[in-house]
C-alpha cells in the first residue's frame, strides 16, 4: 500500500439503519517503516517440504555428481580459474570438483550480503530466511489485456516497468524483465536495458550483459550514475544475472569469461542454473534440485577462486516441464515445491539465495494467472527464500511481460507478505481485556474500539487495486472492474513517475550512448 493513500477501514454497520456504509480514513502521515504491516525482509521459513535428512541427502548427491560428472566447455580461463584452486580437468575436458574443494570454498563464500540500492531504504539485506520478491525474466512481448494481444517489447516498456516497480511497494527489486526489442545493435542494447531500469528506479536493479565487449561501456555509465568508479565499488547497486551454466551439466563459455570480468570490476553475481525438470533437468523433482545445486556450487568454486568472497547470490531456478508436451509450466504446484525446496537448501548452505516463483502460464491477468502467482509465490515467501525473482508481470511461461499484471501483482504480494509475517503472539494481542469492555457492558461488537483502530494499519494490510465492495456498493460504483482499476492505477503512477537519474548525468548519458526512451 503506498504511502498516503486512503485504506479502507472496516464496514460499519449503521445501528439504525442495518445497511452497510464502507468507511474510509485517509492516511494523515506514512507509518514508520517498523510500523508497516508488511515489508521488506521479513523472515520467512515457516513453509519446509524438505526432511532433514532429504537435505543431506541431496547435497550428498550434489557433491557426488560434481565428484563423478563435472561440467563439461568451461573457458580456457575458467579451466585455468578452476584447476589453480584444485578442480580436475579429465581427458574428456570436463572439470570435476572435489568434495573438499566444494567444502573451502563453501567456507570462504559471503554470507548475509547487502544487495544495494541507489536509495538506501531499498537496500536489501540478505541474511537467514529474509524474504524479498522483485521482477526478472527477458520476455520478448509485451501484453495488452485491453486488446488481448501481443506486441514485441521496447526500451520504453522496460523503462515504464522499472518506473511503476519505483512506486510499488510490495516489489522490492526491479531485475530486467523483457527484452527491448527496438534497439537493434547489440551493444546499444544492453546500455539500454541497464538504463531502463536506472532510469527508472533507485531500487536494486539487476541485469546481463551479452558480450565481453559489452562490459567496458556499462561499467562507463554506472560509473557516471554512481558518481565515479570508486563509489559505484563502495556500493554496487547493481547485480549481473550471469547463466553461467547450460543445464545439464555444462559451463556457458561466453557468459562465464564475462562474469570474470564483472567479478573483477566489483559487480555482485547472480550465478542462475536454470533447468527445466524433464527437459534440461531430471524429471524427479528431488532429482532436479539435486542438479541445480551440483551446478550453482561450482559456481560458488568459480566465484570464490576468483576473489573469495565475493558477494554472490545462489540462483537454483529449476523450471518445471509439462511433461505431456514438454512446454515450460511456470505457474505449476511442482514449480512452487521446486523453488521451495531450493530455498531450504540456500539455508543448508546458509547462503544468499534466489530463485523464481509467480511466473503464470496463462496469457492475460485472469483468474488463471491470480492463481498461480498467489499459490507460487506464497510458498517462496513461507519457505524463506531471500530473492524472488520474476514474482509480478510475467506470463505466457516468460514470454509475455504485462504492465497491468505487475500493478496487480504488487497487490498479491501484500497478501503473500502477510502471510509471511504470520501471527504475533504477544501479551497485548492475547490479553482479554479488550473483550471483558465489549461484552460487559459494552456495545457487543468491537468496531470503533480503540484497539481495532489503533491495529488498522499495523495489522493489515488492504489491497489498493482488489475490490471488498458489497455487491451493492460495487453496483453504486458503477460496477468497476478489477482490469480498470489496474490500468488506472498504472497511469497514475506513470504520469507522475519522472526520471530517477540526475538531469545533468541523464544529459551525459544521453550524449555519450544511443538511449531509446524517453
Amino acid at each position: 500500500m503506498g504511502e498516503g493513500e486512503e485504506i479502507c477501514a472496516p464496514r460499519a454497520r449503521r445501528m439504525s439503519g442495518g445497511g452497510r456504509a464502507a468507511r474510509v480514513a485517509t492516511r494523515s502521515a506514512p507509518l514508520a517503516e517498523n510500523l508497516r504491516p508488511v515489508r521488506a525482509g521479513m523472515p520467512g521459513g515457516q513453509y519446509r517440504p524438505l526432511t532433514e535428512a532429504g537435505m543431506a541427502k541431496i547435497h550428498a548427491s550434489a557433491l557426488e555428481a560434481l565428484e563423478v560428472i563435472g561440467l563439461s566447455q568451461a573457458p580456457a580461463s575458467g579451466v585455468e580459474i578452476l584447476t589453480g584452486a584444485g578442480a580436475n580437468l579429465g581427458d574428456d575436458g570436463r572439470i570435476r570438483f572435489p568434495r573438499a574443494l566444494v567444502e573451502d570454498m563453501l567456507a570462504v563464500a559471503a554470507r548475509d550480503i547487502t544487495l544495494f540500492a541507489r536509495d538506501p531504504k531499498f537496500d536489501l539485506h540478505l541474511t537467514g530466511s529474509n524474504v524479498h520478491f522483485g521482477t526478472a525474466g527477458a520476455a520478448v512481448h509485451i501484453v495488452d489485456p485491453v486488446t488481448n494481444s501481443y506486441r514485441d517489447s521496447t526500451a520504453q516498456d522496460l523503462y515504464d516497468a522499472a518506473r511503476l516497480t519505483q512506486n510499488l511497494d510490495n516489489v522490492h527489486f526491479f531485475q530486467r524483465a523483457m527484452v527491448c526489442r527496438d534497439v537493434v545493435d547489440n551493444f546499444d542494447m544492453d546500455i539500454n536495458t541497464l538504463y531502463a531500469c536506472l532510469a527508472g528506479t533507485k531500487k536494486h536493479v539487476g541485469t546481463s550483459f551479452s558480450d565481453l565487449a559489452h562490459v567496458k561501456g556499462c561499467f562507463d555509465l554506472l560509473h557516471m550514475v554512481a558518481g565515479g568508479e570508486q563509489e559505484w565499488r563502495a556500493r554496487p547497486f547493481v547485480s549481473n544475472s550471469n547463466c553461467f551454466v547450460v543445464p545439464p551439466m555444462k559451463f556457458a563459455e561466453e557468459s562465464c569469461i564475462t562474469m570474470e570480468a564483472c567479478i573483477r570490476a566489483g559487480m555482485p553475481m547472480l550465478l542462475l542454473s536454470a533447468g527445466q525438470a524433464g527437459a534440461t533437468a531430471p524429471a524427479p523433482i528431488a532429482l532436479a534440485i539435486v542438479q541445480a545445486m551440483a551446478e550453482c556450487l561450482a559456481g560458488v568454486v568459480y566465484v570464490n577462486a576468483i576473489s573469495p568472497g565475493h558477494p554472490a547470490i545462489f540462483g537454483t531456478w529449476p523450471f518445471v516441464s509439462d511433461l505431456r508436451t514438454g512446454a515450460m509450466s511456470g505457474g505449476s504446484a511442482e514449480q512452487a515445491l521446486l523453488t521451495a525446496g531450493c530455498a531450504q537448501m540456500h539455508r543448508f548452505y546458509n547462503l544468499p539465495g534466489g530463485a523464481a516463483a509467480g511466473i503464470s502460464d496463462s496469457k492475460l491477468p485472469d483468474m488463471q494467472a491470480g492463481w498461480e502467482q498467489a499459490i507460487t509465490n506464497t510458498l517462496a515467501g513461507l519457505s524463506g527464500l531471500n530473492m524472488v525473482y520474476e514474482a509480478v508481470g510475467m506470463h505466457a511461461s516468460l514470454l509475455g511481460f504485462c504492465l497491468e499484471s505487475l500493478v496487480l501483482g504488487d497487490d498479491i504480494l501484500g497478501q503473500v507478505l502477510r502471510t509471511v509475517r504470520g501471527i504475533d503472539v504477544t501479551e497485548d494481542s492475547t490479553s482479554i481485556e479488550a473483550m471483558k469492555e465489549v461484552c460487559l457492558g459494552g456495545p457487543g461488537h468491537y468496531l470503533g474500539h480503540a484497539q481495532t483502530l489503533g491495529l488498522m494499519q499495523t495489522e493489515y494490510i488492504y489491497p489498493a487495486v482488489g475490490n471488498r465492495m458489497s455487491p451493492k456498493e460495487w453496483v453504486e460504483a458503477g460496477r468497476p472492474l478489477l482490469l480498470d482499476r489496474a490500468i488506472a492505477r498504472k497511469n497514475a503512477i506513470l504520469d507522475k513517475a519522472g526520471c530517477q537519474v540526475d538531469a545533468q548525468i541523464d544529459a551525459a548519458i544521453r550524449a555519450a550512448f544511443n538511449i531509446h526512451f524517453r
